[in-house]
Parts: structure tokens; C-alpha cells; sequence
């Protein structure tokens, strides 16, 4: 899927990104990023099976924990690498906002993914996205990204009921041209 860049998403919860463009790499695509996130604002543990993910603090602290760790803190100038398939998360911490500057290698549908999982969370109102929503996109995409916060049986019994539910109830138009999951 091509994409304008740049290209700003926001959600409902306090993260704001924006995907300013492709730089071509050895591994493939490499997608920047810039984002802002307000106090305590920053996305659930999660993992990207597929690609590495490389986050410096330009101003603020970033708070992050990589699952099974204690929770550590970066400043500005202080850049954190999480490799493929490391659940993690992030928060701007100490009640303060936080801006950020990265990259996501290689890029694969990250953008796509994002966009959705926001626009989920946006539809919803909070932090839990959508859940027909919700649902089809970790369903879907669930060779190259987990919620790690979600319980497995969630996943694997009732996210499918509910991915079949949305279907009949043809909740799923607005993904009609979703890219193909990575095998």
C-alpha cells in the first residue's frame, strides 16, 4: 500500500505520529517517524515480530519496560533500540510531554497497522480499540504484531467469534484494501 508522506495519525488517548518518509536500507524500507506523546500517554506492550524499532528522545522522558524487566527511563538525546519480537512499551513520563524521532525496519504494513489500530482506538474513545475493530486487525496481523497485554485465550477464541460476527454484520468494508499479512 503507497502512503503521501508525510503522514500525521493521532488517537484519542494522547500519541500523536507522523510518518515523514521511506529510507531504502539493506533490510528493506525503513519508515521515520516523529511523534509527541502527553504525560503518561504511550501504546500497551506490545511486539513487532517483524521489524526492529528505534526510538530517540528529543525532549521529555521516555519511560519504557521490556516485558519480564523492570521499567527504565531515557532522556533527551538517549535513543532505545527493541528488536524484532521483543514485547515492549513506552510512555512520556514524569508528567511531562515527550517528543520522539525513530525509525520501524523494515517498514512491512507498520504504517498501515498503526493508522488502523489508531483510528480503532479513536472510534472507541479510549485505549481499547474498537472491538470488532480491534479484533480483525490483531486477528489479521497476528504473524506480525501482538498485544501482549491481551489474554491468549482473547486472542485465539474470542477474537475470531468476533471477527466472524463483524463479517456478517459487514463491519469490515472500511478494510477492504488492507495489504496482505506477512507469512
Amino acid at each position: 500500500m503507497q502512503h503521501t508522506y508525510p503522514l500525521t495519525i493521532q488517537n484519542c488517548i494522547g500519541e500523536r505520529l507522523t510518518f515523514t518518509g521511506i529510507e531504502k536500507t539493506p533490510n528493506g524500507d525503513r519508515v521515520l517517524v516523529t511523534g509527541l506523546c502527553k504525560p503518561g500517554a504511550g501504546p500497551a506492550m506490545h511486539v513487532h515480530f517483524k521489524q526492529d524499532e528505534s526510538l530517540t528522545v528529543v525532549s521529555g522522558q521516555l519511560g519504557y519496560q521490556v516485558l519480564g524487566k523492570e521499567p527504565q527511563m531515557a532522556g533527551a538525546g538517549e535513543t532505545i533500540l527493541f528488536k524484532r519480537g521483543t514485547p515492549h512499551k513506552f510512555w512520556a513520563a514524569n508528567n511531562q510531554p515527550m517528543e520522539i524521532t525513530g525509525w520501524i525496519e523494515p517498514a512491512h504494513s507498520v504504517v498501515y497497522f498503526l493508522s488502523a489500530l489508531y483510528a480503532a482506538q479513536n472510534k472507541s474513545g479510549n485505549a481499547q480499540p474498537d472491538p470488532f475493530d480491534g479484533a480483525y486487525l490483531i486477528t489479521r496481523y497476528k504473524t506480525e504484531y501482538d498485544i501482549a497485554e491481551v489474554p491468549g485465550f482473547v486472542k485465539k477464541v474470542i477474537f475470531p467469534i468476533t471477527v466472524a460476527i463483524g463479517k456478517l454484520l459487514g463491519k469490515y468494508k472500511h478494510f477492504k484494501d488492507a495489504p496482505e499479512p506477512l507469512k
